[in-house]
């Protein structure tokens, strides 16, 4: 059975909290809990542990792996049948987040998913990146040693540990993402990376499809595939947001007309700017501009 899929927009990082080591006897189990407040990343070394979270039960053998989320129930599905022993590490985010039953449906929502972390974190990534999960795991040698070594970490004084435990879980997400990313399509992934990386780089310049075609030697419509499959939007698409996310921060930082920040990013007549920037802002630039100033 293929495993859900846990969907991180960042920048901000998912942090790490705490960490811990627990075991349980023969009938005995994990803690039930309702909105534990924070994720808890369980990693079982020795015998099985079942739990559940809502109406999904797991049975985890050692080598076996589960993140449960902050804000289900979660409880002891049934009770251990022999000696157990389990790491755990809390971690949290500061933005938006989901859960998916497959990498497709995480796909789907990746843009409503941007759109929320904006509104959370009331910033403005265009270059932000998702780091993708799965649920339930075997978790890998690398990823492993990170939970073993923030268990270690553990024991050293706080101001020598800190900095070093953030950085060892921030390896530990990067080592499950790439896991992940291998098993899904990891050439359509590329492709719309570097097609991402392209456009931020060249959006002041007359960029088309055909353009884009030559640049990479891909046909049109595969390129939008690979892109909205990692970005939720077609290489079109990404390019208007990308100018109007840049005119929003010229209209707030300079003191430029509007016709030249049209220019700056690449419009070429003003008009088309003011209708794709008043669609997609639900004001006008200019109106933008005086918003953002008087509410400073």
């Amino acid at each position: 059975m293929q495993s859900p899929i846990l969907n991180f927009i960042t920048p901000p990082i998912p942090y790490y909290i705490d960490c811990g080591r627990s075991a349980y006897a023969i009938g005995e189990g994990h803690d039930n809990r309702r909105n534990l407040g924070v994720f808890d990343l369980i990693v079982v070394n020795k015998g099985t542990l079942f739990m559940g979270e809502g109406e999904s039960k797991w049975a985890l053998h050692a080598g076996e792996a589960i993140i449960i989320r902050p804000d289900l129930y979660h409880y002891t599905s049934a009770p251990c049948t022999e000696a157990t022993e389990m790491m755990w590490v809390h971690f949290n985010i500061f933005g938006a987040w989901g859960e998916y039953s497959s990498m497709d449906a995480c796909m789907d929502d990746l843009q409503h998913l941007r759109s929320k972390h904006e509104k959370i974190t009331y910033l403005i990534h265009n270059h932000a990146s998702t780091i993708t999960i799965p649920k339930h795991f075997r978790i890998p040698p690398k990823a492993l040693e990170c939970i073993e070594q923030l268990m270690q970490l553990e024991k050293e004084p706080r101001t020598l540990s800190t900095w070093t435990q953030q950085s060892v879980f921030q390896l530990f997400l990067q080592h499950m993402d790439r896991q992940l990313t291998i098993i899904q399509d990891f050439t359509a992934i590329k492709v719309a990376e570097k097609v991402e990386a392209y456009i931020r780089l060249n959006y002041q310049l007359p960029l088309t499809n055909k353009q884009l075609q030559q640049e990479f030697n891909f046909h049109p419509n595969y390129l939008a595939r690979c892109m909205q499959k990692v970005y939720g939007l077609t290489p079109m698409e990404y390019l208007n947001q990308y100018r109007l996310d840049q005119a929003k921060k010229l209209l707030i930082k300079t003191e430029w007309s509007v016709s030249r920040i049209a220019e700056e990013v690449g419009y070429n007549q003003i008009s088309y700017f003011s209708v794709c920037f008043s669609r997609n802002e639900a004001i006008s630039p200019l109106n933008y501009r005086k918003k953002y100033i008087r509410h400073l």
